[in-house]
């Protein structure tokens, strides 16, 4: 559907430090003080998720930058594939989110324009753990089958807008995420989809994803001068 739109988007492979390691990731620029909506994902998914993917290609069309970034290297995903001992670690994937942001801050012409994460289950916490850190510097957070829950503390923190998008038949983290709105403070919202799983693979429901999250994000990435 999308196909007479991507010769606009080029797509540059991207090295982000942090620490010891380097994560991959896929930057599309929209444009040159495009907002950038930087993609954190679940656990077992990478950037190359379909889900994540459709709703980046939104985000793009509708003049958004995006950077779909894996927060863990190969050799760490094998291991979690065997052992689960990282998708649960939300401290190092915060960790690396925050120098995601930094990296990007300086990363060619990019500059420091409006931040926006996107967060997925456990990459939700992620999101919101980097967010309450960064303070001003993240303005809007949009959560999908997010479990804001393992953010713990930090959610009191957070400033930045968010959204938090839940299947209307994940009963289960609907109530987690229930209890994180409580403890969230600025603006804040809880979408449940109708007739959605987890993973809101019925027909149509990722689009709505997408369309909430480009909505929330046109709300509050200001551009510079607007």
């Amino acid at each position: 559907m999308h196909t007479a739109h991507e010769p606009a988007f080029r797509v540059e492979a991207v090295l982000v430090p942090s620490g010891e390691v380097q994560l991959a990731g896929d930057l599309i620029r929209a444009g040159e003080d495009a907002p950038l909506v930087l993609f954190a994902h679940g656990s077992g998914s990478s950037r190359t998720s379909p889900r994540n993917r459709q709703v980046a290609r939104r985000l793009n069309e509708a003049g958004f930058s995006t950077l779909l970034l894996d927060l863990l290297t190969a050799q760490e995903e094998a291991i979690d594939q065997r052992t689960r001992q990282h998708r649960f670690d939300t401290e190092l994937l915060a960790r690396r989110m925050v120098h995601a942001a930094q990296w990007a801050a300086t990363h060619g012409n990019l500059g420091p324009v409006p931040l926006g994460f996107f967060g997925a289950s456990t990459g939700s916490a992620a999101a919101l753990i980097a967010a309450a850190r960064l303070g001003g510097r993240v303005q809007a957070v949009v959560s999908r089958g997010g479990r804001p829950d393992l953010a713990g503390g930090a959610l009191t923190l957070v400033t930045a807008a968010t959204l938090l998008i839940v299947g209307g038949h994940d009963h289960g983290v609907i109530e987690l995420n229930q209890e994180a709105l409580r403890h969230l403070h600025g603006p804040r919202e809880l979408v449940l989809v109708p007739g959605a799983t987890h993973l809101f693979e019925e027909p149509g429901a990722l689009e709505q994803v997408a369309g909430l999250a480009v909505a929330w994000f046109e709300r509050y990435l200001v551009r510079p001068g607007r």
